[in-house]
């Protein structure tokens, strides 16, 4: 017998529905983000505590036990897991939501004769396959445990069609049949065709796709409420459906790109992966003595943060070397590309976490005009998000990406680990031109050289 009479279900599971549509809308700003996602977790909780007050459940002592096995696994990688590693770990959080709405698919699919409680059944399977084994992949490109170029064999668009055609026939025949082998077949299809989805992207498109297998783990989520009746997991799961398609498209357009070229560029040689060689042109280096000159004497500093800060945990200096400039009266702002990093916030997050003031983070389309006004511009592990090569050569993979114009200030420095192309793969023109200096290093250790030299003058 429930604990809670079906008024009282309903009441709480509206309670957490709102607490999720309040976290989206707290997590859409830096200044917010902390106290959305604590209210989206305290809407979870709810939702969790109703499903157990309000239903006759079996196998408690399992369920509990499996909740108690999950926290001591997931809490500890959740707080020991660093800022440059976030991505790897929303795509096994992707991975896991979907490879979990597969599975209670599959399970409920003995016990409905319902055609359309399969169908939903049967989307679930596919797509939360899908997300599970794409997801997968994502995270081993990210922290490398695969290659992030592009993986393209031939015949594989043929491989490819096959796999998702005997799923959608396997769908089609679980639908009039309800046989659970074939439910294992498109299982298994499901993961071939998540595997052969995200083994072609490459390069600055992994977290793309990161975001567009949000949005199909949201999907299979939402349709595995209508499996279960669950109204909330309807709701929620359209509310990560329907954000991740927002998000998946914003980033997209960021990169000047479409969904469908980041996913099938890489057949026809579309794809942000290139060259990971080392260019050996001459370029003018320098030494953080002179870059604190530079600095020292400048009017206004625009500093541009990349995926390079964010390795060497440099967040901290270049906050301090902030407030060492700003003292000396000069003008220091930050600017921020919405896909600096390797998704789209990470180095307001970044940043943040070092308590530099929101007020000095410039989203592109505000600090863009000011470049032509900055005596000097500091890019930070930056790359491809200011390379000229996006406005100036046609044919490039990343042609026609919206970036950060530091090629109109009057002095740029790039703080450099090596020669090596960025994440994109090709070779940044900017690095050559005279009004730019690099300093090589690691970017925590060239920032605390320069701010101490900016000490001394």
């Amino acid at each position: 017998m429930s604990l809670l009479s079906p008024t009282w279900t309903a009441l709480l599971y509206l309670i957490a529905a709102i607490c999720f549509v309040l976290a989206l809308k707290g997590l859409s700003s830096p200044k917010s983000a902390r106290r959305g996602n604590l209210i989206g977790a305290a809407g979870a909780l709810v939702a969790v505590v109703t499903v157990f007050l309000s239903m006759k459940l079996d196998n408690i002592p399992w369920i509990l036990a499996a909740i108690a096995v999950g926290s001591a696994v997931a809490a500890p990688i959740a707080r020991r897991v660093q800022m440059t590693q976030m991505p790897q770990l929303v795509a096994l959080f992707n991975g896991v939501g979907g490879g979990a709405a597969a599975l209670v698919a599959l399970l409920e699919l003995p016990h409905t004769d319902d055609p359309w409680v399969r169908l939903a059944i049967v989307f679930t399977l596919l797509v939360g396959a899908v997300s599970f084994a794409g997801s997968l992949v994502t995270f081993a490109k990210l922290q490398e445990l695969m290659t992030t170029r592009p993986v393209v064999f031939p015949g594989l668009p043929i491989v490819m069609s096959a796999s998702v055609l005997v799923a959608v026939a396997a769908s089609v025949a679980i639908i009039f049949t309800g046989a659970g082998w074939l439910a294992v077949v498109l299982l298994v299809f499901g993961l071939l065709t998540g595997v052969l989805l995200v083994l072609p992207v490459g390069g600055a498109d992994v977290p793309i796709v990161i975001s567009l297998l949000n949005a199909f783990t949201g999907l299979a989520v939402a349709a595995s409420g209508f499996v279960l009746g669950n109204v909330l997991l309807i709701i929620a799961g359209t509310l990560v459906g329907a954000s991740g398609t927002i998000l998946t498209r914003a980033m997209a357009s960021a990169m000047g790109r479409s969904v469908t070229g980041i996913l099938f560029g890489a057949f026809k040689g579309g794809s942000t992966a290139g060259s990971t060689v080392a260019s050996d042109r001459p370029v003018r280096s320098s030494s953080a003595e002179d870059v604190a000159v530079l600095l020292g004497y400048a009017q206004k500093v625009v500093i541009v943060p990349g995926y390079g800060l964010a390795v060497a945990q440099g967040q901290h200096t270049v906050a301090e070397l902030q407030g060492e400039l700003e003292s000396r009266g000069i003008e220091v702002v930050f600017g921020i590309h919405p896909v600096a990093g390797r998704m789209p916030g990470h180095m307001n997050v970044l940043l943040a976490e070092a308590n530099v003031p929101y007020e000095s983070l410039k989203e592109m389309g505000e600090v863009n005009p000011e470049f032509k006004t900055a005596d000097v511009v500091l890019v930070v592990g930056a790359n491809d998000v200011v390379n000229p090569a996006a406005k100036t050569t046609p044919g490039s993979p990343i042609y026609g990406m919206p970036i950060l114009e530091v090629d109109s200030a009057r002095q740029v420095v790039f703080l450099k680990r090596s020669m090596r192309p960025g994440f994109a793969g090709i070779e940044n023109e900017l690095l050559f031109e005279p009004q730019t200096t690099l300093l090589f290093g690691d970017a925590k250790e060239s920032l605390g050289k320069v701010l101490a030299a900016v000490k001394a003058l």
